[in-house]
């Protein structure tokens, strides 16, 4: 079984969630993944970027690691922080829960990130920063149509 990777560290500007999603759409586009699949991934790792920016850092730069992994036709995605960390991991996951209101945050983040690709998986330590897990089986097209 061959496992293809990329990992790229980046600082957390907003300028820079951009070139996150078009760098991981580029990595999956070997999956030939359809125009939605790639869609979702680029909105999830939107979403996932953003928060490390957002609430992470706080305004503050620190840097952004996103690791990405193809085992067969499944891509996983790491999207890691060294910034604040969530105190209740359970509470920030909640659909329209946001902890910065005044910035008019939707507080969808997590619910995109969970409706858009296959698993997903939030671990955090208060003061030592995120870890997101994501991953999404792209399914194989049949060459006989």
């Amino acid at each position: 079984m061959e496992i293809q990777e990329m990992t790229m560290e980046f600082d957390s500007l907003s300028s820079n969630e951009s070139f996150a999603r078009v760098a991981v759409a580029a990595f999956a586009a070997r999956l030939d993944p359809t125009m939605d699949e790639i869609t979702d991934i680029k909105t999830a790792v939107s979403e996932a970027v953003t928060n490390c920016i957002i609430h992470g850092y706080e305004g503050s730069t620190g840097k952004i690691r996103v690791e990405c992994k193809i085992i067969e036709n499944e891509l996983f995605i790491t999207v890691i922080d060294r910034g604040c960390g969530i105190n209740d991991i359970k509470k920030a996951m909640e659909p329209l829960y946001t902890s910065k209101p005044e910035l008019e945050r939707s507080g969808m983040g997590f619910a995109f990130m969970e409706a858009f690709m296959d698993n997903l998986r939030v671990s955090s330590i208060p003061f030592g920063g995120t870890i997101v897990q994501m991953s999404k089986k792209i399914e194989q097209k049949s060459l006989d149509k």
